[in-house]
């Protein structure tokens, strides 16, 4: 009987020699688990789940790893953040211009990228953290650029209205802060 498990790894190890590590990638899956109690994980794709850099890291160290644990991601969340990268998988996502040419996000990405950003202002927050989290440049680039384009053009009053930000400063600290930083303004 250990004969016949040592030469399986034998076989698999030779397999895997002749294969490189884009072929080995394809033909995995990964399960991915949230934070939520009692989650039995989502499946996705080796391939599409290594375009997360943290995913990849723990890959590339335990090869022998399918399961990823994601304490900082909830379940709801990162079924999104899946749906992100299967769709990003073959189709990958453009560089997004900054500054920002428009507060019109379909201006400025794909209008897949735009739609998956219009969402309520407390997910956008918890995608913006999870693709912080699992290291996912080009989803942390959207979810950014989205909060930039609903804050652009506006006055500080109308940006701590939007994000219900109270405002701590007294008038006069107020006023010095806006002399300090009038160059910001001109522009």
């Amino acid at each position: 009987m250990e004969d016949g498990k040592h030469s399986k790894k034998e076989a698999k190890d030779q397999k895997m020699e002749q294969k490189g590590l884009d072929d080995e990638i394809e033909d995995e899956n990964l399960i991915l688990k949230s934070q939520d109690k009692g989650c039995k994980g989502y499946p996705v794709a080796k391939k599409t789940a290594v375009m997360s850099t943290l995913v990849k890291t723990v890959v590339e160290g335990d090869k022998e790893s399918t399961e990823i644990p994601l304490p900082n991601v909830k379940g709801s969340i990162l079924r999104k953040v899946i749906t992100y990268m299967e769709y990003h998988t073959d189709n990958p996502p453009k560089e997004i211009e900054k500054p920002l040419k428009s507060q019109n996000m379909a201006d400025v990405v794909s209008d897949w990228d735009a739609h998956f950003v219009e969402v309520p202002q407390d997910v956008l927050f918890e995608l913006i953290l999870a693709a912080n989290y699992m290291d996912i440049k080009p989803l942390l680039d959207l979810t950014c650029a989205k909060v930039a384009s609903m804050i652009k053009g506006k006055t500080p009053e109308q940006i701590r209205k939007l994000f219900h930000i109270q405002n701590d400063f007294t008038p006069e600290e107020e006023e010095a802060v806006r002399a300090e930083n009038k160059w910001a303004e001109e522009s």
